[in-house]
């Protein structure tokens, strides 16, 4: 995938005024709204809406300071997240805009294609240190991680190492790209990325939820058919939706609009 770049797409609304709205948040999502800001464009020329990565964390959290119309998130809101938005007097929503097949990578001479859920769970949490010990090559083991502000780094924990905690030290990313660049250059290195970022310098690992059983390749169909076990929605949430924005997110929702997310990587909510 070509490196992501801010997408800004601003002209006039409502006749000769600027103003323009802001979406921000997950790196997983990022892409997905890049393009379908791209198509949305393309038949609504008057409208003005920039779009930014950083985090699900840092989304959130900007859209309860007011700085950011929508968040884009790539895990659910907190308990404590939304005690916030309470306590502001705001009342935040929801809306699934796609799901992700969440991807564990690999560098391509890595002679490891598959892992079970319990393995990933001592790689990452550094009671694995070694290939050889999972059926490797003799070489020290080197996970990558997202920064704890990244909603990939919170379903991870949840999903993969079961609410257990990163080992100490690990090597934290602070977007998806680094994690990407990192693995593909290092032989040791493994990593977890959304399945939008795949690309030929990484190579993908088919994983086990069923201690060994059946080991299933993250692919949209398996993703679809509900096999492959590590896929997780996505999200937009907003408080006051003005009509720019609920526009646009009106039209993710649409067979065009999630044409678009397939096209990206992604899975549709159809």
């Amino acid at each position: 995938m070509k490196k992501i770049i801010l997408t800004t797409l601003t002209c006039a609304l409502f006749g000769t005024s600027i103003y323009a709205q802001k979406i921000k948040g997950s790196d997983t999502v990022l892409p997905l709204t890049q393009k379908a800001l791209e198509t949305y464009k393309k038949e609504n020329k008057s409208v003005a809406i920039s779009v930014t990565g950083g985090g699900s964390g840092v989304g959130i959290s900007s859209l309860l300071s007011g700085s950011t119309d929508i968040a884009q998130s790539s895990r659910k809101i907190k308990f404590d997240e939304k005690q916030k938005f309470a306590e502001a007097g705001k009342q935040v929503k929801e809306v699934i805009i796609a799901y992700d097949a969440l991807s564990v990578v690999v560098h391509p001479a890595n002679k490891v294609t598959k892992l079970t859920r319990e393995q990933l769970e001592g790689i990452f949490t550094g009671k694995i240190k070694n290939w050889k010990e999972v059926g490797g090559e003799d070489l020290k083991i080197i996970p990558y991680s997202r920064e704890t502000s990244s909603g990939t780094y919170e379903f991870f924990k949840e999903s993969v190492l079961k609410n257990k905690n990163y080992m100490n030290g690990i090597l934290s990313m602070p977007a998806t790209g680094g994690i990407i660049q990192s693995v593909s250059q290092t032989k040791g290195a493994i990593g977890y990325v959304g399945f939008a970022y795949l690309n030929d310098n990484v190579k993908a690992l088919h994983i086990s939820y069923d201690k060994g059983k059946t080991f299933i390749a993250p692919t949209i169909e398996n993703a679809k058919n509900k096999s492959y076990p590590i896929v997780r929605p996505l999200y937009y949430y907003y408080t006051i939706i003005n009509a720019t924005c609920k526009a646009f997110i009106d039209f993710v929702l649409t067979p065009k609009g999630q044409k678009v997310v397939s096209d990206a990587g992604y899975i549709s909510v159809e």
